[in-house]
């Protein structure tokens, strides 16, 4: 196998891009997509064929436990990196939905619009890629967080590598260049692969270092040690033992489904590891809070807590 050829993964798991590869062995009858050697069972629902059912349910169970997320995330009004962290939480919720478009088959792969999603959601998981780094060099105050710049430079990247992803993706898939090709998938094998897990490792690296040296309590390393165990398990799981798992579950799952479900498991660590290293101003929640009670009840109940207090204190 020659580096950033897709043929293996592709015999193994029954990834979306494989559908829009250029296939090994090339006829007149069977130019596109490559088929594994075992893939999920659809089904037919109300005349509409679904693609991998399993994975469907968790991408939506993703999606609210995501949301639940975001609720928590707004809730700490003074924490470090709060914007950035609900931008990566956006971020994350677009990749489901493309995942969710790609993999059950709600735009066809024999449409000719499915290269264009598997584009997008290649593109949407490179920015969480690069919104996860940016995130983690935030925690280290290197710069004002949550202010118009940080903000408007975090949009700037992760869009600018959402671009080069999609193009680069879309390029291959439609086979608008002669070096760039659905057989030849090195460029995009480096990009969409390589570059991304250059970028996760560093996030990782950062936030150890972020925990050592600069940290009291070494409690959120347990954090980033069950978020790296389930990232890598995840794709294990979709890259080597797919078949397996596809085999011995009478094709109902394969490992797409397992790694979709240690990816939502992944971002929930993410978030539990932010969530142990930043701090809210109790003052200021507080005052958000006695502001939010109507016609001043907040303040009146403070009012009955002092008299309280100065019957028993004197």
């Amino acid at each position: 196998m020659t580096f950033g050829s897709f043929d293996s993964i592709c015999n193994k798991t029954a990834l979306p891009l494989c559908s829009v590869l250029g296939s090994v062995n090339q006829s007149s009858d069977f130019q596109r997509g490559i088929l594994p050697q075992c893939y999920a069972r659809s089904v037919e629902l109300a005349n509409t064929m679904i693609f991998q059912v399993g994975t469907a349910f968790v991408h939506f169970g993703g999606l609210i436990i995501v949301l639940i997320i975001i609720f928590n995330v707004r809730a700490k009004y003074t924490a470090i990196g709060r914007t950035e962290m609900l931008f990566l939480l956006y971020l994350f919720i677009g990749l489901l939905v493309s995942s969710l478009i790609v993999d059950c088959g709600v735009s066809p792969p024999s449409s000719s619009s499915y290269s264009y999603f598997v584009a997008v959601q290649l593109g949407l998981a490179s920015s969480v890629c690069a919104c996860l780094l940016y995130n983690g060099i935030v925690c280290f105050q290197f710069w004002e967080d949550g202010t118009r710049k940080s903000m408007w430079s975090l949009r700037l990247i992760c869009f600018g590598w959402f671009v080069v992803n999609f193009i680069i993706a879309l390029i291959t898939f439609n086979h608008w260049n002669t070096s760039l090709d659905n057989r030849n998938t090195m460029v995009l094998f480096i990009f969409t692969y390589l570059f991304n897990a250059i970028i996760v490792a560093t996030y990782v690296v950062s936030q150890i270092v972020l925990v050592v040296f600069a940290l009291d309590s070494y409690w959120p390393l347990g954090a980033i040690i069950f978020g790296v165990f389930f990232f890598v398990a995840g794709q294990v799981l979709t890259y080597v033992f797919s078949h397996a798992i596809c085999s011995g579950a009478a094709h109902y799952v394969d490992g797409i489904f397992f790694g979709s479900l240690c990816n939502v498991f992944t971002v929930m660590m993410i978030y539990k590891f932010w969530d142990m290293i930043t701090t809210d101003d109790l003052e200021f929640s507080v005052a958000n809070v006695e502001q939010e009670v109507p016609g001043g009840a907040g303040i009146g109940l403070l009012d009955d807590e002092k008299r309280a207090s100065s019957m028993f204190f004197g």
